[in-house]
């Protein structure tokens, strides 16, 4: 049995229809649960809803109990748990439609209060809590909350939370909700438990991108050591060539004489337009007309090319940073001196 149409109705105004249909009384009950943007959106739906049949109604309704009912089983078992359950309750056809449209609305608002927290407030919480604890929290924490509680932490936590973070993948509800009562009791706000991607290389990228000079030096030092081919991918996604636009001309000047002309060419050929403008404005008229008349011939470039070529500029971007030559401005507290 397929699920029933709704037709053409949005997602914003069956909640609306739904918080009609539960009444004042029940409805204030809901708004309390909210955040104050989705109070007035919601609210704004409330006011647009035309009046709807009794029969389209009553689909709404039954729809969002089913999809309440899918998320509670999914929440006490599990997603495999729970399509042998639902298949036995609405059919495998439903049952999947059902878990796929929660899958895809299920954003995290778990750990809400971690992201409102002070971080030494958060540094004291997880200071003496196992490396596991501490990668998983801070999972959910603000990146830049996160590079400064990791910052603080012993030379040798800070390694361990750093690969632990980045090997984190999904987690399910009942994982969270455990670590969530145990931490409740530390503070006084916590949302509700959802299913969400956490962790990974890319976090960890922006977390030593938000990470001031001398941790950042430290990691990547020591986890070459350890672990060379993570501390290699971590260093490919904190400086994308996208970021060129971020660097100061004179910065931009200097990384340009030591660049190869038709790599540059090339880099350009697959870049947006601003990277392209910010670095040819800092080129010499004639540098211009070189780099142009070689990207005009470029034909058939695979996108790989691209990719390695902007990959050579972004090496040579750090290894100037490295000696000095160059500042990539980072989170964190650099200071400047005129």
């Amino acid at each position: 049995m397929a699920p029933k149409q709704t037709g053409q109705i949005t997602s914003a105004a069956k909640a609306a229809a739904v918080i009609v249909a539960l009444g004042a009384d029940q409805a204030s009950e809901v708004y309390k649960c909210l955040q104050e943007s989705e109070i007035e959106q919601l609210s704004l739906e409330v006011a647009k809803l035309e009046q709807l049949p009794q029969d389209r109604m009553h689909e709404i309704m039954e729809d969002f109990y089913n999809l309440c009912v899918t998320q509670k089983v999914i929440a006490e078992g599990g997603v495999l748990y729970a399509k042998d359950i639902l298949e036995k309750a609405f059919g495998p056809q439903m049952a999947q439609d059902y878990i796929n449209r929660l899958s895809k609305s299920m954003q995290t608002r778990a750990f809400e209060f971690i992201r409102k927290a002070n971080y030494k407030n958060l540094l004291v919480m997880l200071q003496n809590e196992h490396p596991q604890t501490i990668a998983f929290v801070l999972s959910y924490a603000k990146a830049e909350q996160a590079s400064q509680v990791i910052s603080e932490l012993p030379r040798d936590i800070q390694l361990d939370v750093i690969e632990r973070i980045a090997q984190l993948e999904s987690v399910s509800p009942g994982v969270v909700q455990v670590v969530e009562q145990v931490l409740e009791k530390r503070f006084s706000s916590v949302e509700s438990v959802d299913m969400t991607e956490i962790g990974g290389v890319n976090y960890v990228a922006d977390i030593m991108n938000h990470a001031d000079r001398n941790t950042e030096k430290y990691i990547f030092d020591e986890l070459g050591k350890r672990n060379p081919e993570l501390s290699d991918d971590i260093r490919k996604l904190m400086f994308v060539f996208e970021d060129i636009t971020e660097l100061d001309n004179l910065s931009i000047q200097r990384f340009l004489r030591d660049v190869d002309t038709r790599d540059l060419a090339i880099a350009l050929k697959g870049s947006n337009d601003t990277v392209k403008e910010v670095i040819l404005s800092n080129m010499s008229k004639r540098s211009q007309e070189t780099v142009l008349g070689d990207i005009q011939y470029l034909h058939n470039i695979r996108m790989r090319d691209v990719e390695e070529a902007q990959q050579k500029i972004v090496d040579v971007i750090r290894r100037l940073e490295d000696s000095g030559e160059i500042v990539i401005a980072r989170g964190g507290g650099d200071e400047f001196i005129a």
